[in-house]
């Protein structure tokens, strides 16, 4: 059933139209309209929707009911929600993204006319500190990279070195990493096609060394798994794709003994970057290789960057040291 409403102007009988549609859309649960909403109109993906979901039921349920009407919530609810979540412990980056749930929702009800006002807009976001992004050093990925102590033929040698390889020298996520497929990655133009977040696609160059191992590999591949349907995942798991856990666990453990306090795939994204800009690039430039939306948040690495310039420079040049560094 086709539930758009339509313009007084159009039919003569719109008002009471527009008003049976307004009763069988609030007949069915808000929240859970809202998340369709996320999902079909703006094409968030599931776990955001998710995510969203659960903070709009936890407030539900602190205001005493099951679903959530929007016309409801007002300023001061939402602070004393808010407030009491922060007395129990919960982290800033959650109290934020709590909020920006409830703002999303009563947003989403202005659209459609269920209120005017978006009182969550009033509630002042809490500030989350930022900390730099772990990364592992050049020198050490380099060597990482190089090492090869196991012959090359080893399926699990193999698939570890290129998750590695494709992780630090395209700054990949996780998930695009897990989703890309032999149709994916052109040899004969040497480009791979990325999917990131959103279903964003972006193309990268494929250096001609990363190309002659995928194609080692995919042979390793076929041979321990040749009934693999087409189009076949890239890094292969037991049945089908590689899963998270088992690409979190491989690269945690090749990363045995970095210096990086975090060994995951996502720190050899930042090391990708970190190399990159340190390296020379432009700033948009990898930005664009990153899949970044807005520059704002690649910017964090030229911050990174710059810390790692002003230790080596305090530790390599006799004026840059204080005078209670001097012997």
């Amino acid at each position: 059933m086709d539930l758009t409403p339509i313009s007084a102007f159009t039919y003569p009988y719109a008002t009471l139209y527009n008003s049976t549609i307004d009763i069988l859309y609030r007949s069915r649960p808000m929240i859970e309209e809202f998340l369709r909403y996320m999902r079909l109109e703006l094409n968030r993906s599931r776990l955001t929707a998710e995510a969203y979901g659960r903070d709009l039921h936890e407030f539900a349920a602190f205001i005493g009911t099951d679903d959530l009407d929007p016309s409801v919530p007002d300023t001061k609810m939402i602070r004393a929600w808010i407030a009491s979540l922060a007395d129990a412990g919960n982290a800033p980056v959650s109290l934020r993204r709590k909020t920006q749930s409830l703002r999303a929702f009563l947003r989403w009800a202005m659209k459609r006319g269920i209120r005017t006002d978006n009182p969550a807009a009033e509630v002042t976001l809490a500030k989350v500190p930022r900390p730099l992004p772990d990364f592992v050093k050049s020198d050490e990925m380099e060597y990482l990279l190089d090492n090869r102590g196991t012959p090359t033929e080893s399926y699990s040698y193999a698939r570890r070195h290129l998750v590695l390889n494709l992780l630090y020298t395209l700054g990949l996520r996780q998930a695009e990493l897990i989703a890309l497929t032999d149709a994916d990655v052109s040899i004969s133009s040497l480009e791979i096609k990325v999917t990131g977040k959103r279903s964003k696609q972006r193309v990268l160059p494929l250096p001609p060394q990363l190309a002659d191992e995928i194609e080692v590999w995919r042979k390793i591949r076929d041979s321990r798994l040749p009934e693999l349907p087409a189009p076949r995942p890239l890094i292969t798991g037991r049945d089908g794709p590689i899963s998270k856990t088992a690409l979190y666990n491989l690269v945690h453990d090749a990363l045995a003994g970095a210096s990086a306090t975090r060994h995951s795939p996502h720190t050899l994204r930042h090391s990708f970057a970190t190399a990159m800009l340190n390296g020379g690039a432009d700033l948009d430039a990898v930005r664009e290789m990153l899949g970044h939306a807005s520059i704002a948040t690649t910017q964090i690495y030229t911050h990174l960057s710059f810390k790692e310039l002003l230790g080596n420079y305090r530790n390599s040049h006799p004026r840059a040291k204080g005078k209670h560094e001097k012997k």
